[in-house]
Formats: structure tokens, sequence, C-alpha cells
């Protein structure tokens, strides 16, 4: 069998998508108080494998390190980026798995392979998660403007998207740890069984990559997402959208002019997120961009869950302590398998 069969690169014609209803959608204000979600522990369910390899930027053809709005000297460029994976014990060798991307690698894989653990299995169909393989990717390095962390998450484009479609999977596939456990291991080219999960930069690295490609991934999850202009001011994309991520909601207003997508989203905003002192709209408040991108979600009428987190900062512990399991549940609404 080839290494990369099961990886189908254009949407199935048979989307596996159910209506998934409107349970759960809206827009929700949580704390000041939290607590840790059990299904995000070790309750003592059967583990899955965890593997990790890494690939060198020098070999993309994609993100290799050496683009020209880099400033390698103040913000330095990994030779390479490792790649962590969890396929979980509920996945069975010569299925085609759904996918999880996670932006940041590792960042949230552990409280990933809690919930994979004990609800890829769970009893109550309305509280049950997919078998999916959570891919964990390192950034390029460092972040901001001029950093690769930068040009992979901030940039209006189909990059990533493609670097993830069509470099990582092959890899992940390919790699051989993997597939002397799984040998006949398989992803779906179904884009509603491709979900994508980031922070900060990240968070708007997972719309991006949905927006740009909708035929590839159609399910995202972005915690205090970075919609304000942090595209580098040198990038080819400057011309088309000039302040970057902020387009979404303000200025072009893309969520709100353009065509509907099949997208399901769930976007977060730390009451105490990163903002400037300026209280003027600058194009980087990230609690205004936060707060305008769920309503122009809602506007749209997208399938969107939205969630406030009070006396929390960027990216808070706290809040994926509590959320994430629901979240994940949310976001999978709807999703029928191949």
């Amino acid at each position: 069998m080839s290494l990369f069969a099961g990886l189908r690169l254009l949407a199935s014609p048979l989307l596996a998508e159910a209506d998934p209803g409107s349970d759960g959608d809206g827009s929700f204000t949580i704390g000041p108080e939290y607590h840790v979600d059990p299904d995000l522990t070790d309750r003592g369910n059967p583990k899955g494998k965890s593997f990790e390899f890494s690939l060198r930027l020098a070999d993309s053809k994609v993100f290799r390190g050496d683009d020209t709005t880099l400033e390698p000297a103040k913000k330095p460029v990994r030779a390479a980026r490792k790649i962590f994976v969890y396929v979980p014990a509920a996945y069975r060798d010569g299925t085609r798995a759904p996918l999880l991307i996670i932006h940041d690698g590792p960042g949230q894989l552990g409280l990933v392979r809690h919930a994979l653990d004990n609800l890829a299995a769970a009893p109550d169909p309305k509280r049950r998660l997919p078998a999916f393989v959570a891919i964990a990717v390192e950034n390029g390095g460092d972040d901001g403007k001029n950093s690769e962390r930068g040009l992979e998450y901030d940039t209006l484009s189909d990059r990533l998207a493609r670097f993830i479609n069509d470099e990582v999977l092959p890899a992940v596939l390919a790699d051989p740890g993997i597939r002397a456990a799984y040998p006949h291991i398989a992803f779906t080219g179904d884009p509603w069984g491709r979900a994508i999960l980031g922070c900060s930069s990240g968070g708007a690295a997972a719309l991006t990559m949905a927006w740009f490609r909708p035929d590839l991934f159609r399910r995202v999850i972005a915690y205090s997402g970075t919609f304000v202009d942090q595209q580098d001011d040198d990038a080819a994309e400057e011309a088309k959208y000039p302040f970057g991520a902020w387009e979404y909601h303000s200025s072009m207003k893309l969520i709100q002019t353009g065509p509907k997508k099949p997208l399901r989203i769930y976007t977060h905003v730390s009451e105490m997120d990163l903002r400037p002192n300026d209280p003027e709209e600058t194009h980087h408040n990230w609690v205004m961009a936060g707060k305008r991108t769920e309503a122009a979600l809602a506007g749209k009428g997208y399938h969107h869950r939205f969630e406030l987190s009070l006396a929390t900062g960027h990216c808070d512990r706290r809040v994926f302590g509590q959320t994430l399991a629901d979240t994940l549940v949310w976001v999978w609404r709807g999703y029928t398998g191949d």
C-alpha cells in the first residue's frame, strides 16, 4: 500500500457533516473563578501512542526560513521544527482518521490527549469525540513581525494550509515510527474531518487556514486570537490585505462582505488580553478585535461559539483547563466520519 494512501488532497464528494443543530452556538461569559474539567485529566482510560520527529525548514517548499520579510539576526529562525503526533487508543489502523492540527506545538497537546482518552469512547454520544489524530506542529521561530512564526501565522494567505496539507501530513504518514505502529494509517480528505486549534497568532492562523482553504479544513478553534494587524509590512499579501487579520472584521470586513463559507468556528478573548495603552482604534487592540470578530461571524450566520473569559490574560491556562473539552465536543458536532 502507498505511504500516502488515504491522504486525499481534494475534498470528498460526500462530506461527513450531519446537521449539527445550534446547541452550544452563541456568546458566553465565563469566570472569574475557574476549575479544571475532569475530562482534561487522566481518568485511567486506555492511552494512545505518542510520536515525535523533525522537519528541516530548508527542505520545505513553502516555509524554507529564507523569506525576504525575515530578520534572522534579530529574530532567529529554527533549522528544524518538531512535529508531535498522538494517535488515540480508539483509532483503528486502516481507517481514515479525522485530524486536529495544533499550532505552536506541542501547545495544548497534553490536554487534547486527555480529552481523546476520555471522550473518544464516551458512552454519551452528545459528549463523544471522534478518534481524531492530533498533530502538533512547532512554529518556525520567534514571534511578531519579521519572524518566521509571524510569517507562518499572521499572513493572510493559503501558505500555511498548503504547508500543513502538502508537507506535514505526508511526513506524518511516512514517519517510520508511526508506520511501524500503524502500517495502514490513513487520513481523511474530507475537510469536515479536519480541525485546527491555535492561540494568539496561532488562533488567527487557524481561521486563516480554513478561510483560504475550506476545501481542506473547516473546523476552527481560536483562543485569544490575534485578529489584529501583525502581518509583515513587506509581505506580498500587504498589497491585497494591508491590515492583515484586522481585515476579517474591520477595514475590508472580509467576514461581513464575503460569501459565507462552510466553516464551524470557536473564538475566545480574555478580559485582559493584550491591548495597547492607547484606547483609540489602532489596528492592534486584541479585545476589540476579538469582539468584532464574534459580531461579524454571528451576523453572517455562522455556526459560531464565542467565550469571553473574565479576570484572565493572553492564552490563559485556566481558560484551556476549564473549556477545552467542551470546545472540542462543540467544534466536532455533526461529524459522522467517512
